[in-house]
């Protein structure tokens, strides 16, 4: 069996068996989101190889829309390393990298409002993808709308981590509750494992810089 194939089981625990590919994948999306956290700007690079493993993985368990997310991620991985280490002088904090900054009121609700109808929107189109491209898509989508909600707000999270702004720790939590649930579901027990970690890592991120914030505002 190949690296990259799901049922290429590394070990089993409990009953529950784990993938190269799943265990792997895991790893390096904890310690990027840690590294985040952190304000640690290689987050970016170990980011890259994380979203790879998880492209493959996602096609083969019918999260087709986390599976296309996987391509935004790599892009904005290689942008977030950019934007962090080498910021405009007067957005720079004393590293000499991007600082912590905050959204307006009317930012936030028009991120919001944008972010529902793309979810509706979205949700429709992965809906019907099994039946549209039946050749490529065997199976239907696995939560079409719940999983189009956790890829839509992802996209803009992402654009905040970019940008380094607090509410994008807030986002995280809400994406990596409802992911934990999904996962679990769909069976993949250690994705779900980690995602549940993240819950508890975003409420860190988002104390940690809330508090960053306030002393460079």
């Amino acid at each position: 069996m190949s690296f990259f194939d799901i049922n290429n089981v590394l070990f089993e625990f409990w009953g529950v068996k784990m993938s190269y590919l799943e265990f792997y994948a895991t790893l390096t999306g904890l310690i990027a989101v840690i590294l985040s956290t952190q304000e640690n700007v290689w987050s970016w690079i170990i980011g890259l190889t994380n979203v790879v493993l998880a492209f493959v993985m996602f096609y083969q368990i019918q999260l087709y829309p986390d599976m296309f997310l996987q391509v935004f991620f790599f892009i904005t991985n290689i942008i977030g390393f950019w934007q962090w280490k080498f910021p405009k002088e007067k957005e720079a904090n004393l590293k000499n990298e991007l600082k912590i900054s905050q959204l307006s009121p009317q930012q936030f609700v028009v991120y919001s409002l944008v972010g529902l109808v793309c979810t509706y929107l979205l949700g429709t189109f992965a809906k019907n993808l099994h039946e549209w491209i039946p050749k490529l898509f065997s199976q239907p989508s696995a939560f079409p709308y719940m999983d189009s909600f956790t890829t839509v707000m992802s996209i803009f999270a992402t654009f905040l981590l970019i940008r380094k702004k607090v509410e994008t720790w807030w986002m995280w939590l809400a994406i990596d509750i409802i992911s934990t649930y999904m996962y679990f579901i769909k069976d993949v027990k250690l994705y779900s494992l980690l995602y549940a970690v993240f819950c508890v890592i975003a409420l860190f991120g988002a104390i940690n810089w809330t508090k960053e914030h306030r002393k460079t505002a």
